[in-house]
């Protein structure tokens, strides 16, 4: 072991704890070499070396390197000092270092899965790596929200780890809890992992989400590793990247994965010594591609690496790309993916001629300050010349007939601008404007209105793409893979196993929706109708924060995306403008029923029943004249919506499944404790989403056949029923889905229509009982869970007296633990109904309460259950049933 190698290896920090010296904050000690009672040894991290400043000191004079220090400390010659630095440096200090490297991995690794997973839970993490034209789930992307030292994932030996490898820093003390509080580092950062030869994390990156004009760089102490990880040794072509965010751009593009080996610099200047020997160790190499940015520093790092890389090689080709914008991931925002295909087929090999280079930058000068339009910000469009910088501010107008437009032009030299306000399709207008400001600017009027002629055919056809954007059919702009023959074969064995529905409800719990077993295999079902011509439509009913918005997005996820419209608000007029064919065979989901204006709610409804809006509007003419005309938005749709008051849209839930939100104190503890695994990294993120994605698969896979139910006629519902003439319908249309979702199961007739069977039947009865049964109360769903729990609480303290009792509106506020506006709107309710009387009391004071109406809600059930199941046993004939629905043979 050499000198340098000694020096590099073992570290003055090291040395001075080998011998119990510490420095104290300035970086002093007193010094071990003479009776010092004044520090006056200094101590230099930077190039690890010391200095005695006092005469009396032995070493007096001379910085001491590590060798040094040894050499005077032990008082042995040079030789000896030597051989005591390469003791230190090897032997069990080697072991103990491999462990420690080890368990820093280890700790690295999974606070990385923690950061991956907080990515799917914070939408501000998602919408930044959006913007930036990445997607996390191809890329392995975290995001730091400083959060995973905080409440129940607080580990005193995870606080250790994070602080030992600079995650955490001591800050004070927590005034909530009276303890030691922490500073998280790169807070608010995405994170990417760096790794070792063996593919271990060994160190993060971190870069700000905030900020963005000035965003920061962060990586842990000691950094090592390599991004995304060491190349394949087998690699013969490498890009290197000046930037891990462009290294990310370039490796979620298959294209380019498949022929090249990627690799990232740390900056300019953060081309390491690891880097440099991860690529002298690729002995097949042939070229590397250096995608640095494109500015002077970019160019400047890109010839000084490449001429110490090609020194290490005999037939190494280098070669750059030549990036339209200023680096790599500007280049994947402002264009296509495929323009990287472009840029390497194009690349520029130092190995040519200067004179060649000269010229095909030039020309490629010329045809970029001609042909590029700068749409990165639509509405600061930006064209650039030799002559001049133009502007284009606010954007351009979508009408075909004109060209009318903010222009600033703006000055090469003296930057000075002029600001007009001009159609470009009239060309005296623009030869005015040009003349006015070749005036003003002293700048050639024909190389302007050069300029502004090319200007106008770039704004052309941007116009036109954009244009051609918009009216994509929505499967255009949802694409979706179809599935592999493999993936058929999955849902094809998926679907024909028995208890189909039960399977698939078990399959909806992994997805993250907690409880409501009854609920969210319904509304699924209600919400897959949207492929039939005979649609079904819900109305979850909850109080505030309940979950019912939650539940909602939960199943909207499960359908396929470009199937479904989720919409929070909808103002008067605007399902009406909707292109005529949006709306066929589409799930239309709507957050808050309760905001819609009268105008907004009838159109919802007549797309509900009648499948279709027809309005009269004005029609402009060739001529210019306007004429009365027929807008039509076709349906037909399936819906699902949310209300904190059901009962109050009664012709709405007519048409609909009333579905009940689990409000119980049981479903409140299961809700908490699924948040705090998933809190905690128990439970991950990504499998839900696959889960989603295959139900999504499921679903789009189900063929919309017709339906013929033999025992249609045989199946009665309570008479009790509100408006049961559309109940029946509902439910003869929910057993029709129930077939259809077990279509892979089911007889087809002549005309190639499915069967339904018994057992159909029986599922659609288990499954929707609540709705039926809400259907026949009186009270809603939210409000008969509260007059229920009312009676539970009464029954409980007034003994038998309770028919008798007296309550106030605090004592069931406090006991029953209900919001105080959500309490007034229940009484309200019920005294409205007549389940309740006022009995005393005053204003002041609060008033007193007592039941009138002690209704048997558990009777009633029971009474419709029965009627209900009375129904189906006749149609069995008491006849044994195999487990798929089939009479067995005798």
């Amino acid at each position: 072991m050499e000198i340098p190698e000694i020096k590099t290896l073992l570290k003055l920090p090291e040395v001075l704890k080998h011998y119990g010296l510490k420095p104290d904050k300035n970086h002093r000690l007193h010094c071990p070499f003479h009776e010092d009672k004044t520090p006056s040894l200094q101590v230099y991290y930077k190039t690890q070396t010391c200095y005695c400043f006092s005469s009396n000191c032995k070493a007096h004079g001379k910085s001491l390197d590590v060798i040094d220090f040894i050499m005077h400390k032990e008082n042995i010659s040079k030789a000896e000092s030597i051989n005591k630095a390469k003791e230190m440096v090897t032997g069990k200090k080697e072991e103990r270092q491999e462990t420690k490297d080890m368990v820093h991995s280890a700790i690295l690794t999974k606070m990385f899965s923690y950061f991956k997973n907080a990515v799917h839970n914070s939408k501000p993490a998602r919408d930044y790596i959006e913007k930036r034209g990445l997607d996390y789930n191809k890329l392995e992307i975290g995001y730091n929200t400083g959060q995973f030292h905080h409440g129940e994932r607080k580990e005193e030996a995870l606080i250790k780890s994070c602080q030992e490898i600079g995650l955490l820093h001591p800050f004070g003390n927590n005034t909530r809890t009276g303890g030691q509080a922490y500073k998280p580092f790169a807070k608010y950062s995405i994170v990417f992992a760096l790794k070792n030869k063996s593919n271990q994390i060994t160190g993060l990156y971190f870069r700000s989400t905030i900020n963005e004009e000035n965003a920061k760089h962060y990586y842990l102490k000691d950094r090592s590793g390599l991004y995304p990880c060491y190349p394949n040794p087998n690699t013969e072509k490498l890009i290197l990247t000046e930037s891990i965010i462009d290294c990310a751009s370039f490796l979620q593009n298959t294209e380019i994965t498949k022929e090249y080996a990627l690799l990232a610099s740390y900056g300019t200047n953060g081309l390491t010594e690891e880097h440099k020997i991860a690529i002298k160790e690729l002995k097949q190499l042939k070229e590397i591609i250096f995608a640095f940015d494109n500015d002077e520093a970019g160019r400047a790092a890109t010839e000084k690496y490449a001429s110490e890389l090609k020194s290490s090689y005999t037939n190494l080709r280098i070669s750059s790309l030549e990036l339209p914008c200023k680096d790599v991931n500007e280049t994947l925002i402002a264009h296509e993916p495929a323009i990287f295909i472009h840029l390497l087929d194009k690349r520029v090999f130092l190995e040519e001629k200067k004179e060649e280079r000269e010229k095909k930058k030039e020309n490629q000068k010329e045809i970029k300050s001609e042909n590029i339009l700068d749409i990165k910000n639509p509405y600061k469009l930006i064209f650039k010349t030799e002559t001049a910088n133009y502007y284009i501010q606010g954007g351009i107008s979508k009408m075909l007939d004109s060209m009318k437009v903010t222009l600033i032009i703006e000055g090469k030299e003296n930057k000075y601008k002029t600001r007009n306000k001009l159609d470009l399709y009239e060309d005296k207008l623009v030869e005015k404007t040009c003349r006015e400001v070749s005036e003003k600017m002293d700048i050639r009027k024909d190389l302007l209105e050069s300029d502004i002629y090319k200007l106008t055919n770039l704004l052309d056809d941007y116009r036109e793409n954009e244009l051609l954007k918009e009216t994509k059919t929505e499967e255009e702009e949802n694409p979706f893979s179809p599935l592999s023959t493999k993936e058929k074969e999955q849902i094809e064995t998926f679907a024909k196993k028995p208890n189909l529905i039960k399977n698939l409800n078990d399959l909806l719990g992994k997805t993250g929706i907690v409880g409501e077993e009854k609920n969210r295999i319904f509304l699924l079902i209600i919400a897959a109708s949207y492929k039939m011509p005979e649609t079904l439509h819900a109305l979850i009913q909850g109080s505030s924060g309940s979950g019912k918005t939650r539940l909602l997005k939960q199943i909207s996820d499960c359908i396929p995306k470009e199937k479904v419209t989720r919409l929070t608000r909808v103002s008067d007029k605007v399902l009406y403008n909707y292109p005529e064919k949006y709306f066929v065979n589409r799930l239309f989901c709507l957050e808050d029923i309760d905001g819609l204006s009268e105008e907004a709610e009838f159109a919802f409804r007549e797309l509900q029943s009648n499948g279709e809006l027809n309005s009269a509007t004005s029609i402009k003419l060739e001529n210019g004249q306007i004429v009365a005309g027929q807008k039509t938005v076709k349906g037909p749709i399936a819906s699902l919506a949310c209300t904190t008051r059901g009962e109050i849209y009664e012709d709405n839930m007519s048409r609909v499944f009333l579905i009940a939100i689990d409000e119980s104190p049981q479903q409140t503890k299961r809700i908490i404790e699924y948040q705090n695994k998933k809190a905690a990294g128990e439970i991950e993120a990504i499998k839900e989403i696959e889960v989603k994605n295959f139900i999504q698969k499921f679903i789009r896979e189900l063929t919309a056949y017709q339906v013929v139910n033999p025992y249609a006629g045989k199946i009665h519902l309570p008479e009790e029923a509100q408006k049961i003439r559309r109940l029946n319908d509902l439910f003869q249309g929910f057993v029709k889905m129930i077939t259809v979702f077990n279509q892979y199961q089911r007889k087809k007739d002549a005309k190639n229509r499915l069967i339904t069977q018994i057992e159909d039947i029986e599922t659609a009865v288990e499954i929707m009982f609540e709705s039926i049964v809400l259907k026949v109360d009186e009270l809603d769903g939210s409000l008969r869970q509260f007059y229920e729990n009312l009676k539970s609480y009464l029954k409980k303290n007034y003994n038998g007296s309770s028919g008798k009792a007296e309550f106030s509106l605090i004592e069931i506020r406090q006991n029953l633990k209900i919001s105080k506006t959500q309490l007034f709107r229940y009484v309200n309710d019920l005294l409205e109904l007549e389940y309740l009387h006022q009995s005393g009391g005053f204003a002041n004071r609060g008033f007193k309460y007592k039941i009138n109406y002690w209704d048997n809600y558990q009777i009633i059930r029971e009474k419709i259950k029965n009627h209900l199941s009375n129904q189906l046993k006749e149609l069995t004939n008491g006849t044994p049933r195999n487990t798929n629905g089939t009479p067995e043979k005798s």
